[in-house]
């Protein structure tokens, strides 16, 4: 019986370590999901704001027609994206990120074009939606940064020895972070045209 305790005491410490391995990878897996769901929910705020800026800005400019139904459109094709945060991966994560790269760029032209249009700027309503707009921009940026932080530490265990073992053998695969851009890494170019 004596020769069998220190097996005994290896195997309970295995397994006492991979409880607690699988528990830990959990622990942040969890992590994970809960901040994917807050990048989604700034996302639906942003995606909720939209038909309020568009409504409001439909009767200053009736003939800029074609700007708002890109919105529209860009803001239906940016909320039909849904990612299952379990499986985070590189090919959803930059399927998700083009989508909404496309709704901020109808969003830039939307504001561009009423930038022309005095009396909606002047509108307080509108400004209200457009500084929370703003807002909910900064706050999209603040959630992406977020869930970049919480993934770190799980893909860091994931890949880690001996936790990956656990992780292999349990189905815990590495999550996509958020990436800058492609381009955005090159500084605009702008050029001031002072007239002759």
């Amino acid at each position: 019986m004596k020769k069998w305790i220190p097996v005994l005491a290896i195997l309970a410490i295995v397994i006492f370590w991979g409880i607690t391995s699988y528990n830990g990878l959990i622990s942040k897996d969890e992590n994970v999901a809960s901040q994917w769901g807050n990048v989604e929910s700034s996302y639906q705020r942003r995606a909720d704001l939209i038909p309020n800026i568009v409504n409001t800005a439909k009767g200053y400019a009736e003939f800029e027609q074609e700007t708002l139904t890109k919105v529209i459109e860009a803001r239906s094709k940016a909320t039909s994206v849904t990612i299952d945060p379990t499986n985070i991966t590189p090919a959803q994560l930059e399927q998700f990120q083009e989508v909404q790269s496309g709704l901020s760029s109808a969003l830039a032209r939307l504001l561009a074009v009423f930038e022309r249009y005095p009396d909606l700027k002047a509108n307080e309503n509108f400004k209200e939606l457009i500084n929370e707009l703003e807002r909910t921009e900064n706050r999209i940026n603040v959630e992406r940064n977020r869930y970049n932080e919480v993934v770190n530490p799980y893909n860091t265990s994931v890949r880690s020895f001996p936790t990956s073992l656990i992780a292999g053998m349990l189905g815990f695969e590495k999550k996509a972070y958020f990436e800058a851009e492609e381009g955005t890494d090159q500084a605009p170019e702008v050029e001031f045209d002072f007239g002759s």
